[in-house]
Order: structure tokens, then C-alpha cells, then sequence
């Protein structure tokens, strides 16, 4: 691939907080030819401000945030500058394991660009990053925190991933993780063009979950489960006549002992359809149909 091209696409991205103190260092990558910079949603999580510095080392420009997706760890900025070199996306799908891969970032907050090479270890390795399960390419091109947000691309110097975690959990070196390209254009489009991803499900609702007798006692309640701790006004589930208190037992024919029950059961389900909650109020067990809601941002 063409080194020096590529690089070019791929941003330094350093985050501060209200005293004006360094919070972060990642990457970033250029995807479009204008304004637009794909970062990780870790990289920027709980700035204040955000600074993207470009390849030469000393052009920078204050980056606002478009709009993040936590679940799968983008977040998209804008910036004012036009004459930017984009990434040229490829297709993730048609990886295969022991394909030459180069990953660039800023591993150390060093400018330029850090090119490291190797291959592709694993397609679809699940991993647990943040409490959150996520599918991802496994590398064994060095990865370093500062790659972060950085791409990952093929022998083409197309890019296929977003580098997005180094396996912290073990002292082994050479074990990266990006996120695939494919998984995620859909995201970028629509934090571009909405400033948050559509088609996600607003219950309306939020969970506690009560897992121990001396917490039931504490809450008031006989037994142990996952609880509707409050109902957002206006919402769908207040209009169903879901209330503080309810045990949620089943959502649909699935049985529900926690709150990530009650999000796993969801996933089958779509915006707008029609989904029956099994709850036990008050000694008594009813049924509350709920219509899917799409969640949508309140406005800053």
C-alpha cells in the first residue's frame, strides 16, 4: 500500500476536560474530504474539548462532536477544514484470517503517524471491552491505547477496520482489535446525517435489578428481579401504564431475571413493533403491551 497516502487520512485527537488538562490521547480518521473525523467513542468520552492535529504535526483545529454511538465505540467530529486526504473504505467482509494488515495511529500522542504491519488473526473474535460484548477483528500488528480511533487497512490501503483496544487483560503482546469497516458505515452515515443512530429502541424505562434478600427488604419488595425503577413522562410506557414497582417476569415468551434479560429480549424486536411485558404489580400478574418507541437524543 501506499504509505505515505494513507497516513495522511489518519489524525492525532487529544481530548481535555474544564481545567484545560490533557485527558486522552487517540487517533482519528479523515472520512471524508471535508469536516468530517471518525474517532472512538472512549477516545472523547467526557471532554470538554478536543483538539484534531493533523499529519504535518502543526495544523490543529478544535473539533466539535457530531454524535456518538457508545454500544458500538464511535463517536464522529467536525471540524473547519476542507483540503483533507480521506481513508478510502474497503470491504471488511471479504477479509480472511492471515491477510497483511497495517495498522496507524499516534500510539505514544507521537505525530506522523505510527505505521505498524502484520496480519489478520481472527474475523469475528467476541470480546468484552467496557461491559460491553462486541465482534471484532483480531490483529497481531502492534497496537498501543494512542492507536485508538486510528485505521486498520489491507494490502490495497483500503480501510477495513477502526482500531479500537490492545488485550489489556493479558501481558501478551500482539493482540489487537479493530472494529470492522462493514459494521459500522451504516453508524457513521447516520451520525452524520441525524447526529445519532436511528432505528435504536427507547423503552421509556429504566431498570434496577435486586438481586439479594436484604436488598428486596431495603426496596420494600418480596423478591428478587429486575424492577421498573422509573417511567419517562410522555413516554410510551407511561401512555401502556407501566408503573415504579413493576416486577418484569417476561418480555414476550422470554423469561426476564435481570435488566440485560429484559435488553437481550429487545434485540428481537424493531422500532414500532408491538411488544407484551408480563409484569407482577401489587400480588397480581398482568400484561402490558408496549409499541417500540425509536430513541432519539434530547437536544444539548
Amino acid at each position: 500500500p501506499d504509505i505515505e497516502q494513507i497516513k495522511d487520512s489518519v489524525v492525532m485527537v487529544k481530548t481535555y476536560n474544564d481545567n484545560g488538562d490533557a485527558l486522552a490521547i487517540g487517533s482519528g480518521f479523515c472520512a471524508y474530504k471535508s469536516y468530517w473525523i471518525v474517532t472512538n467513542f472512549h477516545v472523547i468520552e467526557g471532554a470538554n474539548t478536543i483538539t484534531v492535529t493533523l499529519r504535518d504535526g502543526k495544523t490543529s483545529y478544535t473539533a466539535a462532536i457530531i454524535g456518538s454511538d457508545s454500544d458500538n465505540d464511535i463517536a464522529l467530529l467536525k471540524i473547519d477544514a476542507k483540503d483533507l486526504t480521506p481513508a478510502t473504505f474497503g470491504d471488511s467482509s471479504k477479509l480472511a484470517v492471515g491477510d497483511y494488515v497495517v495498522a496507524i495511529g499516534n500510539p505514544l500522542g507521537e505525530l506522523g503517524g505510527t505505521v505498524t504491519d502484520g496480519i489478520i488473526s481472527a474475523l469475528a473474535r467476541e470480546v468484552t471491552i467496557d461491559n460491553k460484548n462486541m465482534t471484532l477483528l483480531q490483529t497481531n500488528a502492534q497496537i498501543s491505547p494512542g492507536n485508538s480511533g486510528g485505521g486498520l487497512f489491507n494490502a490495497n490501503g483500503e480501510l477495513v477496520g477502526i482500531v479500537n483496544a490492545k488485550d489489556s487483560a493479558t501481558e501478551v503482546e500482539g493482540i489487537g482489535f479493530a472494529i470492522p469497516i462493514n459494521n459500522v458505515l451504516d453508524i457513521i452515515n447516520d451520525l452524520k446525517s441525524y447526529g445519532y443512530v436511528t432505528g435504536k429502541v427507547d423503552l421509556g424505562m429504566q431498570f434496577t435489578d435486586i438481586t439479594s434478600n436484604e436488598s428486596a427488604f431495603y426496596y420494600g419488595v418480596n423478591e428478587t428481579g429486575c424492577y421498573v425503577i422509573s417511567v419517562t413522562k410522555g413516554s410510551n410506557a407511561e401512555k401502556a401504564g407501566f408503573r415504579t414497582g413493576d416486577l418484569v417476569t417476561k418480555v414476550g415468551d422470554t423469561k426476564i431475571s435481570s435488566s440485560a434479560d429484559v435488553k437481550t429480549a429487545i434485540e428481537d424486536y424493531k422500532v414500532g413493533d408491538e411488544v407484551t411485558f408480563t409484569i407482577y404489580r401489587s400480588g397480581e400478574t398482568k400484561k402490558i403491551k408496549l409499541t417500540l418507541a425509536e430513541y432519539v437524543p434530547a437536544s444539548g
